[in-house]
């Protein structure tokens, strides 16, 4: 199997995954969405709340709120306290504001320094003359699969790489006029493809445009069953590169688990 990178930035990033299937390629996707743990609030302990906001808006507004997550804390099912919560397992965030004031979740005060809102700049309420906010946040760690405000990965898909075949060719400019610019050019009246702008074909406008000329046998577009184009995009709870090697170290956990299970049979 192997990966080449062709897009990578803080929080997305786009490659091709070749020598391997769909049911691998879409273990990653799921890995990413539902199985890589994360922290967020999940509880709050409010002393004041007299925004336009009822305690359950506002509890449901903070718990979407993307934390970076350190690998340092573990699922409450998972600790050693029981899950009765303790430094290992959860962390508090604090935050108290009083109007005329736009409340930012950069607002928030944690009491770990590496446990930050991924985004300082996503509104959370806008409070007027004499309103405030005063609670405690409550964040654990917890999988997508549980609830969405655990979900790392908030764009993830891939499809598969396209094969265009060009044939004989009789009226190569008037099918490459209706293919998507760039994809295939003429070259002393002979038809090419552009590997590179291939990779943004897209199947159903692409077929249909095809499929419309007088001699749609010419140029046939076919997929590459083991390579994959895949997108990815991360909440901020982690990087792109670390969410893309933590879904496949969750791949791997579990292979190694059933493996395990295996040998003791």
């Amino acid at each position: 199997m192997d990966i080449d990178i062709l897009e990578l930035s803080k929080d997305s990033a786009k490659f091709i995954l070749s020598g391997t299937n769909a049911a691998f390629a879409n273990g990653i996707r799921r890995a990413m969405i539902a199985d890589v743990p994360t922290l967020a609030i999940e509880h709050l302990i409010l002393n004041d709340n007299t925004s336009v906001l009822y305690d359950e808006q506002l509890g449901l507004r903070l718990a979407l709120v993307p934390l970076s997550t350190d690998s340092g804390y573990v699922p409450q099912s998972e600790c050693t306290c029981g899950g009765t919560g303790c430094p290992a397992c959860e962390v508090t965030l604090r935050l108290d504001v009083e109007g005329p004031k736009m409340v930012y979740s950069g607002d928030f005060i944690s009491a770990d320094p590496k446990v930050r809102p991924a985004d300082e700049k996503i509104q959370i309420v806008d409070l007027k003359e004499g309103q405030r906010i005063m609670l405690e946040a409550v964040a654990h760690v917890g999988y997508g699969r549980d609830h969405v405000r655990w979900q790392a990965g908030i764009a993830c898909g891939y499809k598969n790489i396209p094969i265009l075949t060009v044939e004989a060719c009789e009226a190569c400019g008037n099918q490459i006029y209706e293919v998507p610019d760039g994809i295939v050019y003429l070259v002393d009246g002979e038809a090419r493809v552009s590997d590179e702008d291939l990779l943004t074909c897209k199947e159903c406008g692409f077929q249909k445009r095809v499929g419309d000329l007088n001699d749609p046998s010419s140029l046939k577009i076919t997929f590459d069953e083991t390579s994959f184009i895949f997108t990815m995009e991360s909440d901020g709870s982690y990087s792109a590169s670390e969410l893309i090697l933590k879904s496949a170290d969750v791949i791997r956990g579990r292979a190694q688990e059933f493996l395990d299970i295996l040998q003791d049979l």
